[in-house]
């Protein structure tokens, strides 16, 4: 698969301050990246955008932008890169087509073998029960 390659245009990276690791660096650096991908105005083709926007989830606002929140990392660069990361692999997932599925029947075969099982299952049952449970 090829390499996804997106415009700087279409993704915007705001920093703020994080929680998790780092201490008291975490109070003072705004280590966290909130990395904005706006799917509608990118270069990617129809399908795989509403691929995309499928795939996203509640990580899609309604202004048709992707929102991708990392914090976790204690740097900043080390938080805008598994951020990029993310998008990335997002963006490869949405590339995949699904397979088509085509609608099939059972064979008269298994549905004859699942009918037996079920009547042995059945009498396995039954006999676990005392005699004259039934009345």
């Amino acid at each position: 698969m090829a390499r996804v390659v997106l415009d700087e245009h279409a993704i915007q990276e705001r920093f703020v301050r994080a929680s998790g690791p780092g201490g008291q660096n975490v109070n003072k650096v705004a280590t966290a990246v909130e990395l904005r991908f706006h799917v509608a105005g990118s270069s990617l083709p129809e399908t795989v955008k509403t691929r995309l926007m499928r795939l996203a989830g509640r990580r899609m606002q309604a202004d048709g932008c992707l929102v991708i929140d990392s914090r976790a990392l204690r740097t900043q660069s080390m938080n805008r890169e598994a951020a990029r990361e993310r998008l990335a692999d997002l963006i490869a997932r949405a590339r995949v087509v699904p397979k088509t599925r085509r609608a099939t029947r059972p064979s008269k075969a298994a549905k004859e073998s699942r009918l037996v099982t079920k009547k042995q299952h059945a009498g396995v049952k039954a006999r676990r029960r005392r005699p004259g449970a039934d009345e």
